[in-house]
Order: structure tokens, then sequence, then C-alpha cells
């Protein structure tokens, strides 16, 4: 009788998560998730088509909708956390249907990405070894970021700890060199002052429509915040570290984009045709290093957005997996993705995400790359979709949470501003996702490729809902109804 005890023990320890990951690692997790070549290299062109102002109104009015979210997702997941959060949350208290698809959605979406970062990795390392093969560099950081994600949940949370470390010194150090050259400091005692926000029409260069195509690129540049939603399952304490770490959101999105790009449009005319460019020799942050006189600016730039690549990378793996895991524990994946091996690590997720996101790859460096383009276009606008669904989420489960009866200092967090913050980031997702390509639609003759390709994932994400909903006979959970049960 004891041996069958503890056996049973021993598989209901193989088939939980581990809660490994520490406040630390959630905080560098929250504070590094959205810090990548959105930043480092997208930043400029956002400057360069909008104006300075432009592309700060642009990040301001995006980081505003995205405190709100990231604070509704804390809600969640301090009450209920879940390694499954966006399909699990849109499940309980939408739509089954609808968390099938977002599940999906989110997996393909990070899939993807971890393709696009492998294809990033080789041309970083071209900047120091033009001749090498790309497949050399995409195999050695699959290996390191597939290692990283299979010794153990910790070996992730560590491996992220130390790459947003690096990336968040190094926008520290770049505001701190950029401040002093604005006031003459490091500028050969020449105050640079407010000159480059007010060069012909800035600090708003094309008006209303050239902030909204800014708003695309303010959005995937802020994609993977809500990856601490995912680590919550994983974390020691999640009802206090994930509302911790969920508090210095508003702040990183005020200082490490705000204050960069104020930096950068003080420093750099917008006019700047390099600006625009994704050439890393040219990256704004590199162009203000050059500017304060430090010598290997491009080479130490180049270093970090490979940490960035990186970083991106193992959390794509990460993000991916579980969703995928947390999908066939739900019965919306296949059930062998649900298994765990003796570490808590769920393996077989792991291994299929690493095979699809090396096939997307590989379809990138053979041919013309064309597959590869259709794919990554079909991922553009899910981060909005799935943000819009946590959003929605949010704000069924307080209704469905006060409507049964309880109490909202049950919540180990409540999120503030309620309802009228997952309303907003409702209304501004949606406009994001519906507006994204408006430019096609503004000529002459419209440009219907265009078109297909930028909006491609809206289909798709469609034809998931509905056709999951047509076969599975789901209904919206009545609010009272709604389950709040919390994955131990």
């Amino acid at each position: 009788m004891s041996n069958q005890s503890t056996n049973k023990h021993q598989t209901t320890k193989q088939t939980e998560l581990k809660r490994s990951l520490k406040a630390r690692h959630l905080t560098m997790i929250s504070l590094g998730g959205s810090i990548g070549t959105g930043l480092f290299l997208g930043s400029g062109s956002a400057i360069y088509s909008a104006g300075p102002g432009g592309a700060l109104l642009a990040y301001i009015i995006i980081g505003v909708m995205v405190y709100f979210i990231m604070t509704g997702l804390a809600e969640l997941a301090a009450f209920m956390p879940t390694s499954g959060a966006f399909s699990t949350y849109a499940t309980k208290f939408i739509d089954p249907a609808l968390g099938f698809a977002l599940g999906w959605n989110y997996w393909y979406s990070w899939a993807i990405t971890l393709a696009a970062e492998l294809s990033a990795s080789t041309l970083v390392m071209k900047f120091w070894f033009p001749h090498s093969p790309s497949w050399l560099w995409s195999g050695i950081f699959i290996i390191i970021i597939f290692g990283l994600n299979i010794l153990s949940v910790k070996g992730y949370g560590e491996g992220e700890y130390w790459f947003s470390f690096i990336k968040v010194a190094t926008i520290i150090i770049f505001i701190v060199v950029g401040l002093l050259m604005i006031i003459g400091i490091m500028n050969g005692g020449h105050a640079i002052g407010f000159k480059n926000f007010t060069v012909k029409d800035a600090p708003f260069h094309g008006g209303f429509l050239a902030v909204l195509g800014v708003f695309l690129t303010a959005g995937f540049s802020f994609q993977g915040t809500e990856i601490i939603g995912v680590a919550a399952g994983e974390s020691e304490n999640p009802s206090v570290s994930v509302p911790k770490a969920t508090r210095s959101i508003f702040w990183r999105i005020l200082l490490f984009y705000v204050l960069a790009i104020f930096v950068i449009g003080l420093i750099i005319p917008y006019t700047t045709e390099s600006l625009q460019s994704d050439d890393i020799m040219v990256s704004p942050f590199t162009l203000v290093f050059k500017k304060a006189g430090l010598a290997f600016a491009a080479s130490v730039m180049n270093a970090v957005i490979l940490t960035a690549v990186l970083s991106a990378g193992n959390s794509s793996l990460y993000a991916s997996t579980r969703i995928l895991y947390a999908m066939a524990r739900e019965g919306q994946a296949p059930r062998f993705l649900g298994k765990l091996n003796k570490r808590g690590i769920p393996v077989p997720a792991l291994i299929i995400t690493t095979i699809v996101g090396m096939l997307a790859f590989l379809a990138s460096i053979y041919g013309d790359g064309a597959i590869y383009i259709w794919l990554l276009n079909a991922a553009g606008v899910t981060g909005f979709i799935f943000w819009l669904g946590i959003a929605v989420s949010h704000y069924r489960f307080r209704k469905a949470f006060v409507a049964q009866g309880h109490s909202l200092d049950q919540l180990p967090y409540r999120a503030k501003f309620y309802p009228f913050g997952p309303i907003l980031a409702f209304v501004v997702c949606l406009i994001v996702i519906l507006a994204q390509d408006y430019q096609a639609f503004l000529g002459e003759k419209i440009d219907w490729m265009g078109a297909v390709a930028a909006y491609l994932g809206i289909p798709l994400f469609l034809v998931m809902w509905f056709g999951y909903k047509f076969i599975k006979k789901t209904k919206v959970v009545p609010l009272e109804e709604c389950e709040f049960d919390i994955e131990k």
C-alpha cells in the first residue's frame, strides 16, 4: 500500500510544472521582456516617419495600453497562476473556442519569432564574420537556447536574467551618455538643447496618420511583456512576485522607451536618412555613442543586439512551449504534448516547437524566402490579437467574480482603473489590428498583395475560432458558470 502511495506521489510530481522561478527572475523577465531590436533598431524608423514628437506620442499611447493589459494580466495570474495564461483564461471566462484560437495563435507567433531571431542572429554574426555560413550560427544559437530551456525552468530564468541585465545596463548607459551630450558635458562643451525638435515640421511630422503608422512598430517593440503571465505558473510565489514585477512595467516603459526615444530625437535630426535603416552600423544607439566619441560603438552595440536576439529566442521557445503544454492539458492540442519529464519540463512540446522554428528558419535561407515572408506576415498582427484576448478575459473575469458573490478583497492584486483599463486596451488593439496597413488603401490603386500579406493573420485566427466553435459546439460561458480554480 505504501509503495502504491509512493508511486502515486512520484507520478503527481512528474505531472506538475516546477515552481522554480524566483522574484528576481520574474522582475528581470518583466524588465527585459520587451527590450530588443524593436528599440535598438526600430526606434530610428519611428522617429524618421513621425518625427520625434510623433514617435514619443505613439510609444506613450501604446505604453499606456500595455500597462493596462499587464495590470489586468497580473490580476488574473496572481489569483489563478497558469502556464497557459491566454488560452486558459479565455477558455474559462469567455469561450473555449476563443481560448483554442488564442492559444494556437500565441504558439504560432512565438514559433515564427524563434525563426526570425535565428535569422537575425546570423546577420549579427556576419558583422564580425562576413563570409561565414548562416547555418553555422543558427545551429550554435538554437543549441544554446534549447539547452537553457531543457535543463530546467531555472535555466531559462537564469539565461533571461543575464540577457536582460545586459540590455537594461546598455539602455541606462545610453540615456546617461545622451543626457550628458544634450547639456554639453560630453559634446565638447556644445549643448545640443532642443534644436532638433524644431527642424522643419518637427516635432510632429506627417500628422495623425504618421503616428498611427508608428502604433504597430511600438506594439511590436512591447511584445514579450506578457510572458510574465506565462511564467507565473512556474514562479515560487505568484501572488506576490507577479504584481511586484508588473508594477515596474510603467516605469520601464517610461524610462527605457520614452526617455531613449526622447534622447535620440534631441541628438539626431529626424530627417537623418540612416534612421530608417536596419543596419547596426547606423542604428540610432550606435550613432549617439559615436557622436559621444566612444570608440568601437558599432561593435559594442552589435554585441548588445546579439544579446537581445538570444534573449528573444530564449523567451520565444519558453513561451511557445508552455502554451502548447497548457493547451494539451486542456484537450486543445495532442495529449502527448502535455507530458513532463522529472525536472518538470514539457519536453515533447519543446522539441516540436524547436523543429517548427528550425524549419521556418530553413525556409528563410533556401529558395527566395517567399514562404518564410508569408509565415512572418501571418504572425505580424498576432501580438495585438492576444493582447485583445487578455483585455476581454480580464473584463469578464472581474464581472464573473463579482457576479458569483466574491469580494474583491479576495484578490491578491487588483488592477487599477477597472473597467476603463481593459476597455481602452480593447479599443486601441482593435484600431491597430484594423488600421495596420491603411496605406494599402490610400493610393489611386489598392495594393491588394500588401493588404493580404498584412491582414493574413486575421482570417487564420477567425478560421481557428469559428472552426473549433462549429465542431465542438461551444458557447460563451455565462458569468455565473465561470470557474475560479487555482493551479497548484
